[in-house]
Parts: structure tokens; sequence; C-alpha cells
């Protein structure tokens, strides 16, 4: 197993120092927190479970002081050997433990090593320290079920913790991993099997398995959609859907007619193909006397069955006929009795008409030693690691039952029975791998007429993957000259028969289905436009889904309001984070998606995607610092630097040059860079001026008359493309951060490849109405005074909207905000935001969220009050309200002609929908 090496770029090596004297009170180990990474995350590109734990007094013993800890591991999980950690080579671990590494790092290996012999081995891991706590770190690893991955890091911090020294001992904190969890030893051996049991309920069956990993081979992505085997590959329009091998282009006229044996048999003869005569019964008497009139042996089986269940073969009198139909009926009310034809059973799967793999199928059965009975033989072939039940395994494990019973009663033999050394006893009359039956491969020496037959047949069903049941005493010679034929044609044929042939040479069967998915030049992805920040993603965001509405896309968009599609709200939700983007890459009609990506679900969960084709990172200012570990601006830059981390090698990142910590990320960003600036005259940023001069894309806001003008630099040519006067929302070039915002969304898709002709229409038909983009800069003219209503919600969106309030002002006889702020935020935060707001307005409501976060009630009004009094602001100006509505309220009570009222909701639409209904007392004087 591999593990990453720490590196400088993250948080905190794991260094080793000299351990400190231990103290006499010992504070056990704690489990803090732990988050589930769906998608690539803050550390990894990849999905991981994080485990935040506190070693308390144990961060003074590293395992080079704890004697006998390591060999205590290696004994109990010689498998820990195998791992390289930061040594990248077998053995690198155990020199670890030998050298002294700290129990977070132990915990992290043995999660690995457990799902590992759960049956789901992961090869990625990492323990990092968290800054500024000692004693605390974050453990990571990898995982296949999420389920089974917090329950292989339960047990493995219970199962460490019983490993110490009984004054050592002392684990708090399991509820983070498991509220039932209950403190104190547990059985290793327990613990696997529970494991085990989870692997075995999650797993892919072994067809949808290598169809899945086939895909990913071919860099398809892949989602789930239930807890068996239905699987979406690739994203919105470009889906395809599978369920083990029926794909969304098997066709369900044929589907019914494979499991119908009887059309079947009718639909193959009357195409000159060779299937055995048979007929429909549905009574014991009715076979029996159908049985007269065919040629014994004779088999009995479901009309609709599969996986060789009910099916009885080599029926040779009416007691036999009679029971065969008996064992059928089980299965169904309407059974097939036919004659049997010459030759050994194969199985040929055919795709997309072609034959692809041939195998031969043997029965179930034993082969004597001359000791043991049949009964302990079976066992002892159960044995083999490639049996399993079910289906979950190369091979299915023999199952002993009337059938087996049966069939050893026909040859004199009993499950006391010991045959002879040497002796092959077969167990079963049906050579179904689901009944414990092995496989040949015979692939490359089938004769062509064979191969012919099973192809028409596969075309004469109509099956896109079929399954031919195909007997031939020799599949070298044509079964036209020695007998045989077809017995069934199957849909959803199971392929680990050819994967994984007991005998012979394993077929890549997988790669014609995903090829019959995707054909050579075909896309399975669409175009994802991830826009991240502090300010703008909403607007930026729609502006984006505005102009590839244009180029004609069908376009999902996900914002702060809701999930859409093209103009239709599908759900009404804070939709910025990753299952919103998931939501609408499993939707079937979605061209393209544009995301808004907060920073909550990225600490949370991850993105929502795999890797985006254009990321961006419009600016990070100070807004939710404090919270969840993003202690510094430079905490929130690596936060935001995720989505610019995980853009398609081929792909772009757009970045603000006027920001110096956006431009910091075009070290770590992947793609081509992008930049915006709307400093595109002759203060442009040096840096910026080398990029355009080396043929670098910039998309730049060039100052001069009604605003100026949008500008795109690209291999060497300045191209003005349209005047930032006219995007409605730029408010003729007074929205200063509006136009940052059109730069940014004409920079991605100017990038993307959308021609020029498509970004200027969708952004001229950009307005700031509450219809197109509620909650940003919505203008309501429907009164004697003017409301603006914005979302700004932190100092740094304040003050943008505060520079364009002043130069709008000269227009207005008084200016009257209601102004808020989340209670999460820092105090010099909302104090900030007390100050912004009294150099902006001349009357001041400020109100309290609907949620204090945490602050008491009138907290947040008391900082934001003492900010603007600090400032100056008069105090007889300025209004406290609780309620948000209440204090829309007396804004526009206390508005009077040609006032600009702004006002600052948390309920954007209740708060809009207030100031439509809005009738004076009296008429304004």
């Amino acid at each position: 197993m591999k593990h990453e090496t720490p590196t400088a770029a993250e948080i905190s090596d794991v260094v080793l120092a000299d351990p400190p004297t231990p103290v006499s009170a010992l504070r056990p180990m704690a489990l803090l927190e732990r988050a589930v990474y769906r998608g690539p995350n803050l550390y990894s590109r990849t999905p991981m479970i994080r485990v935040q734990v506190d070693l308390g007094s144990l961060e003074a013993f590293p395992t080079n002081t704890l004697p006998g800890l390591s060999e205590r591991l290696m004994t109990a999980l010689p498998g820990l050997a195998d791992h390289g950690c930061s040594c990248r080579a077998a053995g690198g671990f155990p020199r670890r433990l030998r050298d002294g590494t700290w129990l977070g790092h132990v915990a992290e290996h043995i999660a690995l090593e457990l799902q590992a012999l759960a049956g789901q081995p992961m090869a990625r891991g990492k323990t990092r320290s968290v800054k500024g706590r000692p004693g605390v770190y974050n453990v990571m690893f990898a995982y296949e079920n999420e389920v089974l991955g917090l329950k292989a890091a339960e047990f493995a911090f219970r199962w460490l913790n019983q490993q110490l020294p009984l004054d050592l001992q002392g684990l708090q904190g399991l509820e983070v991993l498991n509220r039932a969890a209950e403190p104190g030893p547990i059985d290793l051996d327990e613990a696997l099997a529970e494991l085990r049991r989870l692997a075995r309920a999650s797993a892919l069956g072994p067809t949808t398995r290598a169809l899945v990993a086939e895909a990913r081979r071919r860099g398809i992505p892949v989602q789930r959609l239930d807890e068996f085997s239905f699987v979406q590959l690739g994203h919105g329009s470009h889906q395809a859907r599978l369920r083990a091998s029926v794909t969304h282009q098997t066709s369900h006229i044929a589907v019914a007619t494979a499991a119908d044996k009887a059309l079947t048999k009718a639909l193959l003869a009357a195409s000159g193909l060779p299937p055995p005569r048979g007929v429909v019964v549905r009574s014991a008497e009715e076979a029996v006397a159908a049985a007269s009139r065919l040629t014994y042996p004779l088999a009995a089986k479901p009309l609709d069955g599969n996986h060789g269940r009910g099916v009885s073969l080599d029926l040779t009198s009416p007691e036999a006929v009679r029971w065969g139909f008996d064992q059928a009926a089980l299965h169904g009310r309407k059974v097939i009795l036919e004659e049997m034809l010459p030759g050994r059973d194969h199985r040929v799967l055919v795709v997309e008409g072609r034959v692809v793999a041939i195998a031969e199928r043997m029965p179930a059965s034993v082969i004597g030693d001359g000791v043991y009975a049949i009964e302990e033989l079976i066992a002892r072939v159960n044995q083999d690691p490639r049996r399993g039940h079910g289906h979950e395994q190369a091979l299915t494990r023999i199952v002993i039952d009337d059938h087996l019973r049966e069939r050893l009663d026909r040859a004199g033999l009993t499950l006391a029975s010991v045959p002879a050394l040497g002796q092959q006893v077969i167990l079963r009359a049906t050579a179904n791998l689901s009944t414990g039956g092995t496989a040949i491969d015979r692939t490359d020496v089938a004769h062509p007429d064979n191969i012919a037959i099973a192809e028409q047949a596969a075309a004469v069903i109509g099956l896109d993957v079929a399954g031919i049941d195909f007997l031939a005493p020799d599949i070298t010679r044509s079964v036209r000259e020695t007998g045989g034929g077809i017995i069934e044609v199957n849909a959803a044929p199971g392929l680990r028969m050819h994967l994984e042939p007991s005998e012979g040479q394993p077929r890549d069967v997988a790669g014609p289905v995903i090829r019959s998915l995707y054909p050579p030049g075909s896309r399975a992805r669409i175009p994802i436009f991830a826009i991240t920040g502090t300010n703008g993603k909403s607007t930026t965001t729609r502006m984006v889904a505005r102009i590839l509405r244009a180029q004609g896309l069908n376009v999902g968009c996900a914002t702060t309001t809701g999930v859409y599609l093209n103009d239709d709200l599908i759900l009404a939700a804070d939709a910025s984070g990753p299952k919103s983007a998931r939501m609408l890459l499993r939707h079937p009609k979605v061209d393209a998606c544009v995301f808004e990506v907060a920073r909550g679900g990225v600490l949370r969960e991850g993105l929502g995607f795999d890797a985006c084709d254009v990321g961006a990172v419009l600016n990070v200012t100070a807004d939710h610092l404090g919270l969840k570990g993003v202690e510094t601006l430079a905490d929130l830059a690596a936060v935001k630097e995720v989505v610019v981390a995980n853009v398609r090698r081929r792909g772009f990142s757009v970045l603000n040059a006027d920001d110096s910590l956006t431009q910091r990320m075009a070290r770590r960003a992947r793609g081509a860079p992008v930049y915006f600036s709307l400093r595109g005259g002759e203060d442009m940023p040096a840096f910026l001026a080398q990029h355009i001069a080396e043929g670098g894309l910039a998309v730049v806001h060039l100052p001069g008359p009604f605003g100026g003008q949008v500008v795109v630099h690209h291999e060497g040519a300045a191209t003005p493309l349209m005047a930032v006067a006219d995007v409605p929302a730029n408010l003729g070039g007074a929205a200063g951060f509006n136009i940052q915002n059109t730069l940014a969304a004409a920079a991605m898709t100017f990038a993307q490849g959308v021609p020029p002709d498509a970004i200027v229409a969708g952004l001229r038909g950009f307005t700031s109405s509450f219809d197109q983009n509620p909650g940003r800069l919505n203008i309501n003219d429907r009164h004697a005074f003017r409301v603006i209503l914005d979302y700004a919600h932190n100092p740094a969106s304040l003050g943008a909207l505060a520079q364009m309030i002043d130069l709008m002002r000269p227009a207005y006889r008084r200016v009257i905000g209601m102004v808020s702020i989340p209670g999460d935020r820092r105090d010099e935060d909302i104090l900030a935001m007390g100050a912004i707001a009294a150099r902006t307005f001349d009357d001041l409501v400020f109100r309290e969220a609907p949620d204090g976060r945490g602050r008491a009630c009138g907290e947040v009004n008391s900082l934001l009050t003492d900010g603007a009094l600090q400032a100056g602001f008069p105090s007889q100006n300025l209004h406290r309200v609780l309620d948000e509505h209440d204090a829309a309220q007396a804004c526009l009570a206390m508005a009077r002609p040609l006032d600009l009222v702004v006002l600052l909701p948390s309920d954007i639409n209740g708060v809009w929908a207030q100031v439509e209904a809005f009738r004076p007392a009296s008429p304004p004087q």
C-alpha cells in the first residue's frame, strides 16, 4: 500500500520530536469530529474519511516508547508489513513504527488494513497535525463504502486503544463515528466478520463491478443510483445507465422475449437456427403426456427462469419427468419440457452483434481421494478463496440441496459415500456458475459457423448484450455437422466466467460493453463550470448560465437560491453544496452545469464532482473566519483553491488578477490559467501584462465612456467584446462589483469555446431583476422612492455596494439602509460592518438575523451599533429592530419621495414580497 508523503503545502507535516515528559494526570485519547468527503476536498483529490483525534497525554508516547506495541500490531494484522507509508515501499510502515510515529498515524493504517481484510482494499491515507493545536491530528484514509469505512475507523481506534498499556488506555468521543458504539474491548475476528458482512451487503456484483472498473479506466464518471447494481455512467445528457449487463440500450421487448423460452425457440426456428424441440406444460400429468411425443432424454425448466434454477436434465422416464416438472414449478407456473441436444455446455457472449467470448461450462463436481466422503470434499472445495456466496466472487460455493442429492442418487451415491482416488463425482446436472460450476475459455477455438449462429440468435431476439447457451459436442466443429444448437438466449448475462475462467485466458468483455455505450469520439461528460469566492458567486453563476442558454444548451444551475434547469426552479433551497451538484449531473436533460461552490459544502464533504472544465475563484475576503478551522484569510483561500485545484487537465482556471490571494492560486491551479481584471488600462498589473504578452487569455475592463469596454486578450490580440453599459446589471457602469462578475463570466465561457456572439447575447439579456437574479441588486421602483434589495452580508460586499451608492447618491435626497450580519462572524467583522454602514447611509436600521448562530438575542445589533457610533454616526438616526420584516417595514415607512432604501435581508423572497405589497400609511410628503 502506498501513502502520500507530507508536503510543505499542506497544513502541517508529521515531524517527530523529542517527547515531552509525561504528566501524572493522564488525559485520554478523544475523537473530536469526523467528515466523509465524497469528492475532491481540502486534503485530497479523491474521496476520504477524516477523523480528528486529540491524543491527549498519548502525544508524549510515540510508538518507539511503547514496548511491544509494534509486535502486537504486526502479529494480529500481518498485512501491515506491506504498507509502504511515506517510504513508498513494502515495509515502510513497520519502519515508521520502529523509528517512532504517533498513534493517529497508526490508526490510519489499521483502518486501511481492516478495509482490505474485509475485501475493499484502499491504498491512500495521510495523518496531519492540526496547526496551533498540539496533540490534535486529522487522520484520513480512502474508502469505497462510507458505512464500512466509518465502521473500520471505529474498530481501528477501539482496537488500538486496547493494545496500549492499561494505564494509558482510554478513548472518548466514539459517538463521533457511531452513536451506538460502546467503549470497551473488541474481538478482532468478530470485528472483521462484521466488516465483511458490510462489504458483501454493499458490494457491486462481479459483472457491474467489471463494467464500472472499465468505465473508470476510460475516465468516465460513475454514480451509483441505488444500493444494488443500478449505475449511471457519464453526466447529464451524455449519461448511460446499466444494471449488471443490462444497459439503457437494451430493448424491453427483447428482454421479455428472451424470458419466454417457448417464444425464443419459435423465433430461432423460424430463422433457421437450431433450437431443441419442446413444449410448454402446466401440470405434471401434462408433462408426462407430452414426454411420450418427444424423444428421451428430456430437460425440464421454468419457462421464464434463469441462473439454472429449477432446471433438471437427463430425464429418461415418466417418473423422472414428473419429478423434473415439480422442481421447475417451484420457480414458475409454466414449465418447458424439451429434448436434450447432444454436446457440451457453452456460454457465448455477444455484444452489439459480435461474439466477444466463449466459455465451456463444467458442472459442479468433486474429485475423490479415497479418504473423505463427498460432503467433506464439497466443504474442501468451498474453501477455495475464489468461491463466495451468490455472485460475489469469481466462483460460487456448492450448495447441498435436493437437486444435488437427486444427482448423487442417480449415480448410486450419497453424501456419506467415499469416492475412489481420482474418481470425479458430478454434483449437478446443469453447468451454471451460480450452482457451483466452473468455466474453461474456448474463445479462440470456436468454429466460424458456431460463432455466426450465436450472432444471428442475438440479432433475432434483439439483445445488445446476450448470453447464448450453446450445446456442441465439439466447439471446434460446426454444430450443423455434429449436432447440437441453441438451448437459450439470455438477457443480462453474467461476465464473471469470461473475466476469470477457471482455465484459459481471461477475456476483456467489459471493454466491448462500454464501447457500445460510448463509441470512439463520443463524450461521457458535459461541461462543468464551478465558481467560488467570497462575493459575487451567485451573480456570476447566473451570468454564465445565461450565456450558455444563449448558445442553445439546456443548462443546470445550482446557487444559494435553488436548483434550476434553464429558467425552471427545480428545488428551492440553498443549493451551493455538493448534493445539488450531484442532482444536476444525474439529470438526463442537462447539457452543461454551472455550480456555485460555497465554503461550507467543501469543508463538509468536498466537491460534488470529480473535476470541472472551468473553475473560477472570484475573490477572497474576510468572511466565515473563526469557523470550522478556518481562522485566517490564508485558510479561507486554501478552501476556495480546491475548485481550481480540481480542474481537468485540458480545462481552465479563471482567477481574479486584482486579488493577491487568488493570484497565488495559479501555482496549484490545474488547466490553463485565465485572468480577469478591472485594471485593463495603464494601471494593468505587470504579471498580467506579461501573461497577455505571452499569448495568455485575459478579459479586462478598459475604462472609457459608458462605463468602458470589456476586452478579450487572447493569443496576442486584443478584441473589444462589448460595452460595460450594454449589460443591464452593470447599471451603466455604477455597479463595479457586477462589472467584475461580467468579466469573470465572459472569461469562463470564452475559455470554454463559447462563441463571442453568444457571450454578448447572454450578457445583454442579464438584468438585476428579482426574477433573473433574486437577492442581488434587485431594484424596485413601484413607489415614490427607489428600493434596492441585496444579499450583502459581510464587510467586503457592503463596501462594494457602498461604492455604487456613492456614485448614485446625487440622484437621491436621502439613503436609508437596513443592515445585519450573521451572528457566527467574529466581533471585529460585525464592528466593521457597522462602521461601513455608518459611512454609507443617512438613516440606519440594524436588525438581527432569524438565527443568532450562537449569539444572544440583541448581541449582533449591539455590536453593529458600537461599530457605527465609533465611526461617528449620529445616534438619533440609528434604529435597532430585532425582526427583519419589522425592520424592513420601518425603512419603508420612513421613506419619502426621492429617497433610496437599501434592504439587506436574509429572507430574500419574503422581504421582496413585503416591498411589493407595501402601502404607505399616508401619502408621502
